[in-house]
């Protein structure tokens, strides 16, 4: 039986800390880990929790190891805050599910992710950012444009203000993200056209497309786009599957799952310009996996696939390119003989 670690940010302890509703929204819920803990149970692996990039270092300190780590560790603070625990764990020499560190700090640089798959020839907003008011006066973007973020998830600091259609508004959407988020604001051409969220599982050559659902936006929610309201206060009611005409969503997130070097699960936004052009919006190469909740184990039971499923799907991926499969087979083989 493969020894697997656990690690993983709890909500609940980060507010106990001190930390907003907003602040913690990436972290994952006591359900999320428990759910996580018993489809890995079910997968047939000898589990240990560690939890948060902390309680890693201490474990690691006591000499304990593991043959993989299954690690969902949002981090806290900086562009490399995906990035903490599996360069730690590249240290020490100990393989790990999801993104490499490098990937997750090109995936959370929102423009730098956007200049790679521009560069493979994929569709994507025209864009600039802007760290300070001087940088707008070269923004050489027409109107309407959309700001958010530079390095956020769950759409923090994304509003129906975000799409701004002057320099006033330009402005104070820059100022908010610069005030209450003290990053850089990216600023891209804003596209009218329908959203979807594609969730990919494996890498290079083993990378298939799971599922897509598209972000449909009701009765009530903020206009314009997938917002921390409408994505955390209504999230359910905004969100269904969609038909087989999209396979040119499915090939272009696809190819930007690839360009980007993204490995084992994860999600790639997708937006239609005023043409129907399928563009790269963003990259989630951690994405949610709250059941019955998050979008990745949404899109996967719409195709099919069950929890417990897809978190053995995960665990594979990360087996397999470790040459971690074939040990484990070979291991399963003896058992049974």
């Amino acid at each position: 039986m493969i020894s697997v670690g656990f690690t993983y940010d709890l909500r609940d302890d980060y507010i106990a800390q001190g930390f907003s509703e907003e602040e913690s929204a990436e972290f994952d819920s006591q359900e999320t880990i428990d759910s996580i803990a018993q489809a890995l149970r079910d997968n047939g692996f000898a589990l240990e929790k560690i939890g948060n990039i902390k309680a890693l270092v201490g474990a690691l300190a006591e000499g304990r190891r593991w043959e993989i780590v299954f690690n969902i560790c949002e981090g806290v603070k900086g562009i490399g805050r995906e990035a903490q625990v599996p360069a730690l764990l590249e240290a020490y020499d100990i393989p790990y599910t999801f993104s490499s560190s490098d990937v997750m700090v090109l995936a959370m640089n929102k423009a730098l992710a956007k200049y790679v798959v521009r560069e493979h020839g994929i569709p994507t907003p025209a864009f600039s950012t802007a760290h300070k008011v001087e940088d707008l006066e070269n923004i050489n973007l027409a109107f309407p444009l959309f700001v958010k973020p530079l390095a956020e998830g769950t759409s923090k600091g994304v509003s129906e203000k975000s799409r701004v259609s002057s320099k006033k508004e330009l402005l104070n959407a820059c100022s908010s993200i610069w005030g209450t988020h003290d990053q850089t604001a990216l600023i891209e051409s804003f596209l009218p056209g329908r959203e979807f969220t594609v969730g990919l599982i494996g890498a290079g050559k083993y990378a298939r497309v799971v599922g897509l659902l598209e972000i449909v936006l009701k009765d009530g929610a903020e206009k314009w786009c997938y917002s921390y309201r409408n994505k955390v206060a209504c999230f359910e009611e905004f969100i269904k599957p969609v038909g087989p005409e999209v396979e040119n969503i499915c090939r272009l997130a696809l190819d930007s799952w690839v360009a980007l070097g993204c490995r084992d699960a994860g999600r790639i936004d997708v937006r239609l310009d005023v043409y129907g052009v399928a563009n790269f919006i963003e990259v989630n190469p951690l994405a949610g996996l709250r059941p019955d909740y998050s979008e990745f184990p949404i899109l996967a039971s719409k195709s099919g696939i069950n929890y417990t499923e897809l978190i053995g799907l995960i665990m594979e991926e990360g087996l397999r390119r470790y040459g971690l499969d074939q040990q484990n087979k070979q291991r399963q083989s003896i058992l049974m003989a």
